[in-house]
């Protein structure tokens, strides 16, 4: 079994970057591959069951950040679903992945990930379905 990556299938700037990513890629990858599916079309009550069931994978969330869900039910988002994606192709993108991991780049790696994903719909290749959907009342977490 591999690791999953769920995506917004509907905005073409993250569409765009998992064809990047399954071009280039896969074709460092030292071990084993990875399955790409946006999450409209993903069993998420699948993954999340094999997440332990606590509610971690959600179309709620991954509308607002990309995930990786491993084999063992690890649920990374956002900039580390990144991280572990890069770490998970070898060659020198694992040394990135890894460099994103790091507890002092961590918080940097979230913040540059959040105003990304905030910003996805003036991305080259995106565009207004890419705008994340306004939550009235909510605080902006990405």
């Amino acid at each position: 079994m591999d690791p999953v990556l769920v995506f917004d299938g509907d905005c073409s700037f993250c569409s765009s970057c998992v064809r990047w990513g399954e071009r280039h890629l896969r074709q460092t990858l030292a071990s084993g591959g990875w399955e790409a599916v946006p999450f409209q079309f993903a069993d998420l009550a699948a993954l999340d069951a094999r997440a332990g069931g606590r509610g971690e994978v959600t179309a709620e969330r991954a509308e607002r950040e990309v995930l990786w869900v491993t084999p063992a039910g690890r649920v990374y988002g956002g900039a580390q679903a990144v991280a572990r994606l890069l770490m998970r192709s070898g060659g020198a993108w694992a040394y990135l992945g890894a460099v994103l991991a790091l507890a002092p780049v961590r918080p940097v790696a979230g913040l540059a990930y959040r105003w990304v994903a905030r910003n996805r719909h003036r991305m080259p290749g995106g565009t207004a379905a890419c705008a994340l959907p306004h939550r009235p009342g909510a605080a902006s977490s990405v």
